[in-house]
Order: structure tokens, then sequence, then C-alpha cells
């Protein structure tokens, strides 16, 4: 399927989106007739599997289409505003930008409010998409004066597709090659000045030759509590759902300085009250709606709360290496050190060492365990430095690194380990 998307010539970015013609406009939908005479229930009706109109007018509207309206960021949202202004007074499209960051905090939305504010035509695609160089060609000869091209994930671009990035962003030329063999010969096409606009969550994947093309790199830090409840505020307001300010509150300090789960977490909010609440989102209903989809107060969901009771009671507050946390979880390593692992780490309740991964005191106080005497030794020692125990080496087992108080099966993991 291409990846070429449709130009959006519109100042809100269209906010409402045509999605063509449904079965039910063609009058070619096949209609159920009850059996037995009875009345149609759900499963006897056809269903319409597109949103409703009352639907289709609040999702687009969740996203902000001006920078004023952006919440957060205000450092990076004052550097942005300048370089748009700057382009604007001189009639010239906005340099390329490259936005990083974890993921939900407001990449794309940025990539379409650059968009916005400058009046110019979206198009939105990914880099595992573009597979072709063919693909990205068809893009950019399509690509009208001003417009704005979104990629995302942009660090998985192929070579071959990058390197035809390089003169399009550049001298704004594409190079094609026409024939193969002796007869090939190459020929180059004049582009519109563009902008393109890269989003990635692994800075570090995206090589140097791109990243320098970039006029403008920013990186995206998670939102403070304030920031959250007033995105949450927002869009409850846009849901037709009433919350208090606790209850803004006790949603936003569960989101884990996300605005993407803030929104999440706001939906089955909405969903707990409308089924079993009074319709007003309190601070008892949030808490309660909340712990009925299994996130608890400081926003860990059950596989946060599975990998902190496999540190904590399976192996004992010992160093654990990565494969063997992902097995006992019943997860695949990379997803446990993608997805679960940098939460655990910023919120100071697992630690990364030579040795693998360690719980800490915080971890053990939130599951309502006992903290050993041997987490709490390392605590007090990591005010001087790293505990020695935690490099200490006093023998060998067939390869296997022992703690110093002596052989454990909960020390069998290591260095050895290949995922520690």
């Amino acid at each position: 399927m291409s990846p070429r998307k449709e130009v959006i010539r519109d100042d809100s970015l269209a906010a409402e989106t045509h999605q063509g013609p449904t079965a039910f406009d063609r009058g070619d939908h096949e209609e159920r007739v009850p059996r037995d005479g009875a009345a149609p229930g759900i499963a006897d009706r056809a269903q319409d599997p597109t949103a409703d109109e009352d639907d289709a007018e609040v999702e687009p509207s969740l996203r902000p289409r001006r920078l004023a309206d952006f919440v957060g960021q205000t450092e990076l949202k004052e550097r942005l505003e300048i370089v748009l202004e700057a382009a604007r007074m001189r009639g010239q499209a906005v340099d390329h930008l490259l936005f990083a960051g974890p993921p939900g905090l407001g990449k794309t939305t940025l990539a379409g409010i650059v968009a916005a504010e400058m009046r110019a035509g979206f198009r939105v695609t990914s880099g595992p998409a573009l597979v072709r160089t063919g693909d990205v060609a068809a893009i950019l000869t399509d690509l009208q004066v001003g417009d704005v091209l979104f990629i995302d994930e942009i660090h998985r671009l192929g070579r071959a597709v990058e390197e035809v990035l390089y003169p399009a962003m550049e001298d704004f030329q594409l190079d094609i090659v026409l024939g193969k063999g002796p007869t090939a010969r190459s020929i180059r096409l004049e582009l519109p000045r563009f902008t393109l606009i890269g989003a990635t969550t692994r800075t570090g994947l995206v090589t140097g030759p791109l990243r320098d093309r970039f006029g403008f790199v920013a990186r995206l830090d998670h939102y403070g509590p304030g920031e959250l409840v007033a995105i949450v505020r927002r869009s409850a307001r846009l849901f037709g759902t009433e919350v208090t300010d606790a209850g803004a509150a006790e949603i936003a300090s569960r989101s884990r300085g996300t605005p993407r789960l803030a929104i999440r977490l706001l939906r089955r909010v909405r969903d707990f009250v409308e089924v079993r609440g009074a319709g007003v989102v309190t601070l008892e209903v949030a808490r309660e709606g909340l712990e009925c989809f299994g996130v608890d107060e400081l926003g860990l969901d059950r596989v946060d709360r599975m990998i902190l009771e496999t540190l904590c009671e399976r192996f004992a507050g010992r160093p654990v290496g990565l494969s063997t946390v992902a097995v006992s979880i019943g997860e695949e390593p990379e997803t446990v050190e993608d997805a679960y692992e940098p939460f655990l780490l910023q919120a100071g309740l697992v630690l990364r060492t030579p040795r693998g991964r360690l719980a800490t005191p915080a971890a053990f106080r939130h599951l309502g365990l006992a903290i050993p005497p041997h987490v709490e030794a390392a605590a007090a020692d990591l005010s001087t430095g790293t505990p020695a125990w935690i490099h200490g080496r006093s023998g060998r087992s067939r390869g296997r690194h022992l703690a110093p108080e002596g052989p454990s099966l909960f020390d069998a993991v290591g260095e050895d380990d290949p995922c520690s």
C-alpha cells in the first residue's frame, strides 16, 4: 500500500475529514431480518464501523491547532514561535525540524501546528512505511511550495531512502536513475521549497548526516502535574464530561507525565462514570475508576507491578538479569526494556547495575513489603557511592558471579546474562 497521504489545505487542519461513502450511504448493505418476529437487537442489526458525527467532531479537536493552545513545553514553544515568525516575515517555508522525545508528548501535534500556523499543506507518513526509494520520490514530487511533510519514527528509515532525502532537504532536488546497466542515466528534478518535520523516540539511532540537515532540533520533556491537569480539564470539556479539580489532579498524577496517557486514563474514567458513577468525575470516582482498570497511585499497570513483584518477592531484592525478568513475567526482553523499564527507572523503583536489575527500597514500600537488610544497606551506601556488594566478587561457580554473603540461586544472573 502506498504511503502517500492526501494534501490538507484547510487552516483548521481538516478537523472534519471526509471518510468516503459507507455501505449505508450507497444503499448496498444487507438488512438483517429478525427471526421469530423478535425485535432486532444489537446482534441482529448491521453495524457501521465508522465513527458517528459526535465522535468525528470531538476526536480531531483533542489536538490543538495553534501554538498558543499547546500546553507545556514552554521553552520549546518560545523557540519554535521565533522560527515560525521569522519564516513568515521572509515569506519562506520553515526550516526542517526534528522533534525528539518519549512517546505521547506531542511531537505529531506540534508538526500539525507548524502546518496550521504557516497555512500550508500537511502530509503524514512514517519511516517504516517508506520502504522503496520510489515511495519517497512519489511524495516529494507531489509537494507544493511551503508544504509540510511529517515523517514519524524517522530513525527507522532505510539507508537507500535516507540518501534520497539528503539532496531533497539540502538543495531541494531529487536525483532519479532511469534504466539499468550501461544505458542507465541520472536526471535531477527540481523540488519546491518544503518543510520536512521528523519525529523520533530514539535520537541516537538518527544518523549524523540526516540529523545535521535539520535546522532546528528540539527535545520534548515529560509534563509537570499542573500542565497535565490543564490537559485533562481541556479534554474533559471536549468530551462533555464534568470533572472536579481534585478528580483532574488524580488522573494527572497517574499519567506518568505523558499527555497521551492522561487522555487515555480520562477516557476510561469517563466510561466508568457513565456506567457506574453519577456523571461527575470526583476524586473518589477517579480513584475507584482507575483502580478498576488496574492503574495504581503511581500510574503503574499490571505488568509494571509484575516486574516489581519479580524483583522484590521472587528474587528477594537481588540483582536480576533482564532476560530473567522477561521470562518470569512472560514478556520479551525488548518489550520490558523499551516499554516498562524507563518509567520504573525514572520513578526510582528499579536500578540498573552491572550485575542486573535491582529493586530499590521504594519498590518494596510501594508493594507493602518489608525491606530486606541488604537492600537497606545498599540504599544507605548510595549516598556515598556505589555499594560494594553490587560490584563485589567473592567467588565464581562455573562462571557465575556469587554475592559476598555466599552462593545463592538469586545471584546466578549477572554479567554472564547478555541482556543484563
